[in-house]
């Protein structure tokens, strides 16, 4: 009954059998092997941007910073939701790599296309003394578990268009809106006004591997810089490359979301039976839900592991309702959900 965090989860085995494959005799380093070449070749497919610059790290701090980094200049600031993963779990790592700042939209999980348009306008007011306007990053599922919708990724890049300011699509969790919408790659990305991508695989079945994928090729070089200066760039890069083959061999990316998003679908039909109640209306693999403490004392002691929200199991009131989060990779079994929920 792991529910922690699919960053917690196992790695596929066909990524494993990659990377013995890849082990195997010797390749050129630093991107140059010849399984990165079938990487970006087939990323260039999926996406339907055959002069797409593709590039690989380790984690997704690594890709959403020096990703930024490429869009911004130091005395840019960057605009995001307040709950956007690069403002609250990143170390300010963003704004080490960028040297800009973050403007953070008024508003909840979903940053709306007017709060965005406001805070734009408030920027690039004071002269050389202020924060000039710099890219916008989406968080797509977002860190509540909401996908936005197409119309509303469109409505967001258009804001960012009308004042000539690139979009960054931090995809964490890009797989699991994708299943979620039912809509093809370049539709969530370049053909909505997307011109920066982290393409995540870590949450999804890999060991740790993220894309870089710049539909504007004209930052590739740029984004090369940063990545050697910023130690990223990887001497021994075809482990990486092996991962995201396999990723990709056969749709495994597809598959495994669709698994986590059926597991959380699962669990979330089973808390509406129990009566729990949602902080937000589950659409990926990603739930927010409370129910009373003693509930969650029962699981934790039966071995359930996932985070509470907000609160603590202390507490004399039995009844309290305590808000979690509840996360679903793609090798959770239909039966340690339905335990989870049978204890509940």
């Amino acid at each position: 009954m792991f529910f922690a965090s699919d960053n917690s989860g196992p790695v596929h085995p066909n990524v494993l059998a990659k990377l013995a494959e890849a082990n195997q005799g010797y390749q050129m380093a630093y991107g140059a092997d010849t399984m990165m070449d079938e990487v970006r070749a087939r990323i260039r497919g999926i996406f339907e941007a055959p002069n797409a610059a593709v590039y690989l790290v380790a984690t997704g701090t690594a890709a959403n910073s020096l990703a930024l980094a490429t869009l911004s200049n130091p005395w840019e600031t960057i605009f995001c939701s307040p709950v956007a993963h690069i403002h609250e779990d990143e170390c300010n790592a963003p704004e080490f790599y960028s040297g800009a700042k973050l403007t953070l939209v008024p508003g909840g999980d979903k940053m709306a296309p007017d709060a965005l348009r406001d805070s734009i306008l408030g920027e690039e007011t004071r002269g050389v003394h202020g924060p000039q306007r710099g890219p916008v990053s989406i968080t797509q599922v977002t860190e509540r578990g909401s996908v936005y919708s197409l119309e509303e990724l469109q409505a967001l890049c258009a804001v960012a268009k009308e004042f000539e300011l690139p979009v960054h699509l931090d995809g964490a969790r890009f797989s699991n809106a994708l299943v979620a919408l039912n809509c093809s790659p370049a539709e969530m990305t370049w053909k909505a006004g997307v011109d920066a991508l982290s393409f995540g695989g870590t949450k999804n079945g890999l060991l740790g591997v993220e894309a870089v994928v710049f539909f504007d090729e004209s930052k590739a070089w740029e984004f090369e810089l940063r990545r050697k200066r910023g130690a990223h760039l990887f001497s021994k890069h075809r482990y990486l490359s092996a991962q995201m083959a396999a990723y990709l061999d056969g749709d495994l990316w597809l598959k495994l979301a669709r698994r986590a998003n059926a597991n959380a679908a699962r669990l979330a039909d089973g808390l509406r039976e129990k009566g729990a109640e949602f902080l937000h209306e589950p659409q990926a693999n990603m739930i927010f839900a409370s129910f009373p403490r003693s509930q969650h004392k029962h699981l934790h002691e039966a071995g359930a592991l996932y985070h509470l929200w907000g609160a603590t199991l202390d507490g004399e009131d039995e009844s309290e309702l305590l808000a979690c989060r509840l996360v679903c990779d793609w090798s959770i079994g239909a039966e340690d959900i339905d335990r989870f929920l049978n204890l509940l």
